[in-house]
């Protein structure tokens, strides 16, 4: 590295391509992180706790919907800015991205999109708040990447709907306020609806013995002739195009969040690897050692310009699904192989709680699965460059 360039992670001057306004964003998160998340994350990972006061934080600092307009209590922001937020809230933990990205993207974003003014006023100022915290209820124990397969169900019955069915592996579903559910009329279409803690018939069971994600929260939903009131149904949206257009704005902050655990666990290793003392001299003079460390960086390096590009297509209205599945994917594949070789700069210091490395690990191989699996993404790419679906 150059004397400019050592030590940090923009070996390509990306910081040239930010604004300002994206540097204090930068700079006010990765202060919040570091005083409201790293002192205690180890500590909520080992015992699987999930802080809720972390909900009411996130809304103070704007972690919450910050692309949503300001007249809804949301930022305001563009989405290199929604970027840099999900990144640095994963430098610290997965789990605590997960928690903010499904607020913003999953429960935010389609009220904004898809509902009713009445909707929008009513819930969105609360949820950028953290005066309430939202779930997004898509997974099915049946159905995962094949959303369209859905069981749960809609009936009309004049003046509301009655909701049956069930969905798993849903963030934040036991401390939530309200879910956006997606199920089936008599019809046969999607359709969304806002489903309300203290509703008759709705539950959410915890997921409890995760080895991953252990600081986030995750249930099922469970819908037992849950009477729903018309009102509450999302009016401006019908089909698949609904929840897959929450997964896109999902997807999207993953494709930066995944990039700051990969950060963070390089940053550890290369500080690592020049205090620790092996035949005489630090294990970073080896060349195996060099070799990881230069990699690692150049697959940083490869992803932060992508996302990048990405967000300034986002903010042209340009970014396709199929771009931004391939973001994700990249990102989350090169953390997690970050992950392993950083483990093993560690040596057996690495999967101790003294390091981030084996909790990001673990983190990691949720977020490879969840909003799209690593395989379903490379068939979305495969499906664009051939004109041929292969899961289907």
């Amino acid at each position: 590295m150059t004397a400019e360039t050592t030590g940090t992670v923009d070996y390509f001057n990306i910081d040239d391509l930010l604004t300002e306004e994206h540097k204090l964003v930068r700079h006010t998160m990765r202060d919040f992180v570091r005083r409201e998340i790293l002192p205690d994350i180890e500590r909520w990972a080992q015992e699987a706790y999930f802080p809720k006061e972390i909900v009411q934080k996130f809304g103070e600092v704007g972690a919450f919907g910050p692309t949503i307009p300001e007249a809804y209590g949301g930022g305001g922001l563009d989405y290199i800015s929604y970027g840099i937020i999900m990144q640095e809230i994963e430098r610290g933990d997965s789990g605590m991205r997960s928690t903010a990205s499904v607020q913003g993207s999953l429960v935010m974003y389609p009220i904004y999109e898809y509902g009713s003014e009445e909707q929008r006023n009513k819930y969105l100022p609360k949820l950028a708040s953290g005066e309430l915290l939202g779930c997004f209820g898509l997974t099915e124990p049946d159905f995962g990447s094949n959303p369209a397969g859905m069981l749960t169900n809609i009936k009309d019955k004049g003046d509301y709907y009655l909701l049956n069915g069930s969905k798993m592996w849903i963030s934040n579903s036991p401390a939530c306020d309200l879910a956006i559910v997606w199920a089936k009329n008599e019809e046969g279409r999607i359709k969304g609806l806002i489903v309300e803690r203290g509703m008759e018939g709705f539950s959410t069971p915890e997921i409890h013995n995760k080895w991953s994600l252990r600081a986030s929260t995750t249930g099922e939903l469970v819908f037992e002739d849950v009477r729903v009131p018309k009102e509450n149904l999302l009016p401006n949206v019908e089909g698949l195009r609904g929840p897959l257009g929450c997964l896109d704005s999902a997807r999207y902050g993953i494709a930066w969040g995944a990039i700051g655990a990969a950060i963070d666990c390089y940053e550890s290793a290369r500080s690592y690897a020049l205090q620790r003392i092996q035949f005489d001299k630090p294990i970073a003079s080896f060349q195996l050692i060099q070799k990881k460390l230069a990699e690692m960086l150049t697959e940083i390096t490869k992803a932060q310009l992508m996302v990048w590009r990405l967000g300034v297509l986002k903010n042209e209205g340009r970014a396709s699904t199929q771009q931004i599945s391939m973001a994700k994917r990249n990102s989350v594949e090169i953390a997690l192989n970050i992950a392993r070789e950083a483990r093993q700069i560690h040596g057996g210091m690495g999967i101790t709680g003294e390091y981030p490395i084996m909790r990001h690990m673990m983190n990691l191989e949720s977020v490879i699965t969840y909003e799209g699996t690593h395989d379903i993404h490379l068939l979305i790419t495969g499906a664009d460059i051939t004109g041929i679906p292969a899961f289907k």
